[in-house]
């Protein structure tokens, strides 16, 4: 087995993890941290795949805008109006 392949089934199994974290999650700040996980794993995937540039774009879109756009409106959000 190459370095690549071992490489690629960790970062895979890493974020195959994380999905099932983000899905199983209570609180929805974990599951959003856990979102975030997953989509970093997707980037380091295509990052070994020699897809740098879909990866590049993967971490700096996806992780850096929609993430903490979510984060904030979670955290906006009054925590009294989501419990009742």
């Amino acid at each position: 087995m190459s370095l690549d392949l071992v490489g690629f089934l960790i970062v895979a199994a890493a974020t195959i993890v994380l999905a099932l974290m983000m899905v199983l999650a209570r609180e929805i700040v974990h599951s959003a941290l856990y979102f975030a996980g997953v989509l970093i794993g997707v980037g380091v995937i295509f990052f070994v795949l020699n897809a740098v540039y879909v990866g590049i774009i993967q971490i700096l879109i996806y992780v850096g805008a929609v993430v903490v756009l979510i984060l904030f409106g979670i955290m906006l959000t009054r925590r009294n109006i989501l419990l009742g």
